[in-house]
């Protein structure tokens, strides 16, 4: 946990909170985002192996409090701002196609999938576009919508900022199911979502716990148990889920921060392992290894059946790193002050940097192809860089 005084949060959380939404925002924002404790670490000097490249760039909009991924499908990406604006553009000329505005602030997005492009807004709706940007249906649901929308076997499924699960008719945007949960009183907000594949959504919640819910009912099928919340005040026992889970194969991967990173069968939810490792954005996998990004920033490489650690990369402290994003030979993370850095795949050596804006990189980037990415910064500069 950064070194933030546990009295000056709870007064804070006492005082200046009008809302228990309130009170996790401010928390969750002096723990992690926008206000720094700690100064990042001074960048070293390396010599590079490879010289990445701006392909192009787009001006979106600023993303403000929330996180926005962006989304590509078929030679197009698709991306979206605070504002309400949702862009298509060329995924090799970076032309944009076109841009349209939903009428109202958007917080989570962008999903693709069934021929669909799916926002949700800071009010409580999920909105479908088709590929050529005409709005399709919008539904409402519980709360904002902080997270990117998902779409399995004809079902969106979407989450929301009070925890709850929706299931809706991704022709008409109909509800097909709901799943809630209690949670603790105090808990962060984040922008975890929920992961997809083979009719089952895996999400994480709130002390330490990973569920897999069937995507065709909302039926659940397994829960388990990933960090266990431990210490004696309220914020030293949170061991919430803040990141995206990663299914790779028979498992699914997830992490908590001030709590485990562990793999779980997704036939049984039997935690295969689990070791101390802390995260706020998250992980993910490739080829047998699983990378995580610390809370404290250094970088993980772990073997996938054990969590056997292949190295750790350490010189990026409290640079408030994204979830890293493996590709082939190199591993991608983007930091608070608008570095991508390229580690090597076999020792975590830095390989090249490029600096996209003085802006934070978003929690997720995302693979263009076989040798590009896809960095979205919360100024609302989007980038496509290439790796040759």
């Amino acid at each position: 946990m950064r070194q933030i005084s546990l009295a000056v949060l709870i007064a804070l959380a006492i005082s200046g909170c009008s809302t228990i939404t309130d009170m996790k925002t401010d928390i969750s924002e002096r723990m992690f985002g926008r206000e720094l404790s700690d100064p990042p670490a001074e960048l070293v000097d390396f010599k590079a192996s490879m010289t990445p490249k701006v392909m192009w760039r787009a001006s979106l909009g600023a993303a403000d409090d929330y996180d926005f991924t962006p989304a590509s499908i078929n030679g197009q990406v698709f991306a979206a701002n605070a504002a309400g604006d949702i862009f298509k553009f060329d995924a090799i000329k970076g032309t944009q196609v076109w841009k349209v505005n939903a009428g109202q602030r958007l917080s989570g997005g962008v999903g693709v999938g069934a021929d669909l492009v799916l926002v949700g807004t800071a009010s409580g709706y999920v909105v479908a576009y088709d590929q050529a940007g005409k709005m399709l249906w919008k539904s409402k649901v519980s709360s904002e919508v902080l997270s990117a929308p998902q779409v399995n076997n004809g079902v969106v499924v979407v989450r929301c900022g009070d925890s709850r699960i929706f299931g809706l008719n991704a022709v008409d945007g109909a509800r097909k199911w709901v799943y809630e949960r209690a949670t603790p009183a105090l808990s962060l907000r984040s922008s975890a979502g929920v992961a997809v594949d083979g009719g089952a959504a895996y999400a994480g919640f709130a002390g330490g716990k990973l569920i897999a819910l069937r995507v065709e009912d909302g039926k659940v099928i397994w829960e388990a148990s990933v960090a266990q919340p431990k210490g004696t005040t309220e914020i030293e026992r949170i061991a919430d889920i803040t990141s995206l889970p990663v299914v790779d194969g028979p498992l699914v991967y997830a992490v908590a921060y001030q709590g485990k990173i562990a793999a779980v069968d997704r036939a049984t939810g039997r935690v295969s392992w689990g070791r101390d490792i802390s995260s706020y954005t998250g992980l993910n996998s490739e080829d047998a290894r699983v990378y995580v990004s610390h809370a404290t920033g250094s970088v993980y490489a772990l073997e996938y059946s054990s969590g056997k650690t292949f190295w750790r990369q350490g010189d990026l402290k409290n640079r408030q790193l994204s979830a890293p994003l493996p590709m082939g030979g190199v591993v991608a993370v983007g930091d608070i002050q608008g570095y991508v850095h390229f580690l090597g795949r076999e020792d975590g050596a830095f390989e090249g940097r490029i600096r996209t804006e003085d802006s934070p990189v978003m929690p997720q980037m995302l693979a263009l192809g076989t040798n590009g990415i896809l960095v979205q910064t919360r100024k609302g500069g989007l980038y496509a860089i290439s790796l040759k």
